[in-house]
């Protein structure tokens, strides 16, 4: 992979170090990238700061245990900080359609601009899922690398039950409509994780095991569930995401 102009930028909201450093070392692999090309920011240990997109080839949003549809009474203050920041800079980068990828936390956060809705109607409990490509999916300069229908891992109590205005289906599930969409040509955002293979799944399985994602006692045979599926080609969002916008602005 050519040499990135400018560094991506890659922002966790993990306060959990294992599962923090798992993530980012996942998205390493995945992306074809090193951590000078991948800047790191955990935006669970302080604000965010001034961030101006066109500093970065592209930004990536990993997961995290926030959910943008939690009752405002039951967000902290510091789901609330990262959730007022996130609003912000996903404003602007969909205002000046600059390079962003939103992984599963980060399609709540783009998912509830321009009318969108995302609540608690499409959940998945955390395993593999097949999902299928739209002919929007198929011709995307990004997700079309993927093959049409294919396997990835995901587990998410909140979904997008209504598109944001002008946004593009890229690809859907039987049980979760909303798997990954486009807005503009640059924003994406995808509900299933890109990044995930099985050992990052398990880790995370013992690290949110009393978190709700399942039952007590249920992380045995999930990570049982999770080492029998067959996951490969998810990862390969990611590189092309990194492909096409090393360059950036071409």
């Amino acid at each position: 992979m050519t040499e990135p102009a400018k560094p991506f930028l890659f922002l966790g909201t993990r306060a959990e170090d294992a599962a923090a450093d798992g993530e980012y070392e996942a998205v390493l692999r995945a992306s074809g990238l090193d951590e000078r090309d991948l800047r790191r920011v955990r935006l669970e240990q302080g604000p965010l700061g001034a961030v101006d997109p066109g500093d970065w080839s592209g930004i990536v949003l990993g997961g995290g245990p926030f959910n943008v549809s939690d009752p405002l009474e039951e967000k902290s203050a510091t789901q609330r900080r990262v959730e007022a920041e996130l609003a912000d800079l996903a404003e602007r980068v969909v205002a000046e359609d600059t390079p962003f990828l939103g992984c599963c936390y980060g399609i709540g956060t783009l998912g509830v601009l321009r009318g969108g809705v995302v609540d608690r109607t499409y959940g998945e409990p955390i395993g593999a899922v097949d999902i299928t490509l739209t002919d929007a999916g198929r011709a995307d300069p990004v997700t079309g690398g993927l093959p049409e229908t294919f396997t990835a891992y995901l587990g998410h109590k909140e979904a997008v039950a209504r598109l944001p205005e002008g946004a593009v289906l890229l690809a859907s599930s039987p049980a979760c409509p909303v798997q990954a969409f486009r807005i503009g040509q640059h924003v994406y955002a995808t509900q299933f994780h890109p990044e995930l293979d099985v050992e990052g799944l398990c880790l995370r399985i013992d690290v949110y095991e009393h978190h709700g994602y399942f039952e007590p006692g249920g992380a045995e045979e999930l990570k049982r569930l999770a080492r029998a599926a067959s996951v490969t080609e998810p990862a390969t969002l990611l590189r092309r995401f990194v492909e096409r916008y090393a360059g950036w602005p071409a």
